[in-house]
């Protein structure tokens, strides 16, 4: 395959066909978390449900998809992309049949705090995609697998209401969601027979240690288990919020237990790293093959906790946003702020495209320096504005973001090939704890402050990307032979 272009079309490429497997495989899984979003309105008419109910499940929803991303991480290295992505939409098809069949607000919550796992499937793909593209493609690639994925999610806002509404009568809403688990689980089928973990004759490195990742040095140990602690306080804050007293899903005793159970999830994490890591304390440790500093993950954490982080706040947020600043009715703000979502088809894989033609930390500066400029000109905005004005800023910024993304994971297949799985795990997990830093903010301030927030957000990992070292030469890995390979990353 040529390094020099990267032809979607080219269906009789191995690598494009892959590529195409994998992007649909995702967006599957965007369209099964998120089928109950565009439907909550037959859902809570058939339930009664009241408005906290609604937030809980629109909470529960995210709540388990941090700490999935590390376990499936953890998985896909271990197993393989074909395996885990196969296992994953299966059981995900199987939460959402028990999610249409469910008889009471009790069962909604638990099947839809289990179906967030599902929300960990994109990173199966970035180590998929990675294998099968070379350095000066891999950008471009994961941009269009990312970018084109996430579009489930949309997908499932514009196609399920009305399919709903197709199958007619008071459960249209449950046959529209048992239909989303049924394709899943036929594309899992389809999925197995059809995708490779490696092109012919290429070896899938396995890290030698399940539970963590392998670092080089006592200093990136202290690092990698300092960068676990917010993800555990964004469970925290989460519980918090499903008992407060706007949602009060759960009672004051089992928030606190839950949260003593996420201290003990930490400690339980902590020493599996450990155990991965202890020859390193040993008297004459070494690192071994590994060619990476913890730090370069560590950067990409905090961009991707600004870029996919405020993306999934703002389209949270940004049709109320437009209802109350400019008066709009709820159809009309729902169908201005989509813009912000629909950027991602185009700008992820262009974000990825600019990381593979003029460097890796360069792009990420100059994304990451317009993502600020553009958050602070959101902070701007108020009735005065022009509306479409006001939508062409938004679209400006989301460009950016999501640019910023694609750009992201351009660096994360090539930091270390056999541990892709569990670095792309973390790093998709910290766009969640943004996601919730962001949206718990937007519960003290106001909307301009909010805006402005992320703008300082953006500056600030403006200034840790400075740090990002661009991938150079060749990394070495070890085949289940014995025998050392050179894989090129620049």
């Amino acid at each position: 395959m040529s390094t020099a272009n990267l032809n979607p079309l080219d269906l009789k490429n191995p690598a494009i066909r892959t590529l195409h497997l994998a992007w649909v495989a995702f967006f599957l899984t965007f369209v099964v978390w998120f089928n109950h979003a565009p439907l909550m309105g037959f859902i809570k008419e058939a339930f009664n449900l009241t408005p906290q109910q609604v937030k809980a499940l629109l909470i529960l929803n995210v709540a388990l998809t941090i700490p999935a991303r590390i376990v499936i991480g953890i998985l896909v290295d271990k197993l393989g992309p074909r395996n885990v992505f196969t296992g994953l939409l299966v059981a995900s098809s199987f939460i959402c049949f028990g999610f249409a069949c469910a008889q009471s607000f009790e069962q909604l919550a638990l099947l839809r705090f289990l179906l967030g796992f599902v929300g960990a499937g994109f990173v199966i793909g970035i180590r998929l995609v990675g294998e099968w593209f070379p350095a000066k493609q891999v950008g471009m690639a994961e941009g269009i697998y990312g970018g084109w994925g996430n579009f489930g999610s949309a997908a499932a806002s514009m196609t399920l209401p009305g399919l709903a509404l197709l199958y007619g009568g008071e459960h249209g809403w449950r046959y529209a969601i048992a239909t989303t688990g049924a394709i899943s689980l036929l594309y899992a089928v389809f999925f197995y027979l059809r995708a490779r973990n490696t092109p012919k004759g290429s070896a899938y490195f396995k890290p030698k240690k399940a539970g963590g990742l392998e670092v080089s040095c006592k200093r990136d140990f202290y690092l990698y288990l300092a960068m676990n602690i917010p993800m555990y306080l964004a469970l925290a804050v989460l519980v918090w919020k499903l008992t407060s007293a706007q949602i009060a899903l759960l009672s004051p005793t089992t928030g606190i237990l839950l949260v003593i159970g996420c201290v003990l999830l930490f400690i339980y994490q902590s020493r599996q790293i450990w155990k991965v890591n202890a020859h390193l304390f040993n008297e004459g440790g070494s690192a071994g093959l590994i060619n990476y500093r913890f730090r370069q993950v560590a950067i990409l954490d905090v961009s991707y906790l600004v870029t996919f982080g405020s993306e999934l706040a703002v389209v949270s947020m940004l049709p109320l946003f437009f209802m109350e600043v400019f008066g709009l009715s709820a159809v009309k703000a729902g169908l201005l702020a989509s813009g912000f979502a629909f950027m991602n088809l185009a700008a992820r894989p262009a974000g990825g495209w600019v990381s593979d033609k003029l460097g890796r930390r360069k792009t990420l500066l100059g994304l990451m320096t317009g993502l600020a400029a553009g958050y602070f000109m959101l902070g701007q905005i108020d009735s005065t504005w022009p509306i479409a004005m006001a939508v062409v800023a938004t679209m400006i910024c989301s460009s950016f973001g999501q640019a910023g993304s694609g750009a992201v994971f351009a660096v994360v297949p090539l930091i270390q090939r056999r541990m892709t799985g569990q670095i792309a795990g973390m790093v998709g997990a910290y766009g969640n704890v943004g996601a919730v830093i962001f949206l718990t903010v937007l519960s003290f301030v106001d909307y301009s402050t909010f805006f402005i927030v992320i703008g300082v957000s953006s500056l600030l990992s403006l200034i840790t990307t400075a740090f990002l070292t661009e991938p150079k030469g060749h990394v070495a890995e070890v085949d289940e032979s014995g025998n050392i390979q050179l894989i090129e990353v620049a």
